[in-house]
């Protein structure tokens, strides 16, 4: 859960980082879309039974590292930071933690033992 909170953060990050770091254009707006996404996709898997959807976030840090090279960035600090952020995603979106309860089971559980 911890690992999964950090990558809401580095969403939140990734929204305020055209304001903070001063640059905009397509680079802030590519930022503002991505940001959300983040952040929402992270906070929705922090809980056990949604743990599988952080691998959505592992494939938005793969983008956030190509995002330069595929959109050219001009400037070169959204896209180091656009690097930066998207390896920190995808290490923390790794991270499986720690698993208490089984869920689901699929057609097996429908079938009563007796």
């Amino acid at each position: 859960m911890w690992a999964q909170l950090a990558v809401a953060i580095i969403g939140i990050w990734l929204m305020s980082a055209p304001t903070v770091l001063n640059y905009g254009g397509m680079q802030a707006d590519h930022d503002h879309i991505v940001g959300p996404i983040v952040a929402s996709i992270a906070i929705i898997s922090a809980w056990e039974i949604t743990r599988p959807l952080r691998w959505m976030n592992v494939l938005m840090g793969l983008w956030l590292i190509a995002a330069p090279l595929i959109l050219t960035y001009q400037e070169a600090t959204p896209a180091w930071n656009s690097i930066f952020v998207g390896i920190a995603s995808f290490i923390f979106s790794m991270v499986r933690g720690k698993l208490t309860h089984s869920f689901g089971g699929g057609w097996r559980s429908l079938r009563f033992n007796r």
